[in-house]
């Protein structure tokens, strides 16, 4: 079994390597298969040679293209895998989720500050500290 991060959702998932040799293709179709790189490489130059250079080029260009690069950090929930997903196809919808997710956040930290300054708990807070 060759080396990969497969230890997460991500398992069983086609990725391109970041650990490969030329855009990690061949790599990530190794691990995407449980087999060892070696073959797959093999296989690449076994078609490179009867078919000539420019198929394989243009048929590997075109996987590194559109193959997803595999994610650094294992992905450990499904949250994370559909963010990841998000991402790595359309950056402009991830940005835009992160960016509600922030003003989601903010509104709440709004709400919290506004009970707390407000006078009625500035007046529970003096009635209720203890005397000493």
């Amino acid at each position: 079994m060759s080396y990969s991060h497969s230890q997460g959702y991500h398992k069983g998932r086609l990725y391109r390597s970041r650990n490969g040799a030329i855009f990690g293709v061949c790599r990530g179709i190794a691990n995407y298969a449980d087999i060892s790189v070696c073959w797959v490489r093999f296989m690449c130059i076994a078609i490179f040679i009867f078919s000539g250079f420019f198929p394989l080029a243009f048929i590997y260009l075109i996987a590194a293209i559109f193959m997803k690069p595999e994610p650094v950090v294992p992905l450990a929930t499904e949250e994370e895998l559909e963010f990841y997903t998000s991402y790595a196809g359309s950056r402009t919808m991830a940005v835009s989720r992160l960016k509600k997710k922030f003003e989601q956040l903010e509104r709440r930290a709004r709400r919290m500050e506004s009970i707390v300054t407000a006078k009625e708990f500035d007046w529970e807070q003096r009635l209720n500290k203890p005397s000493t």
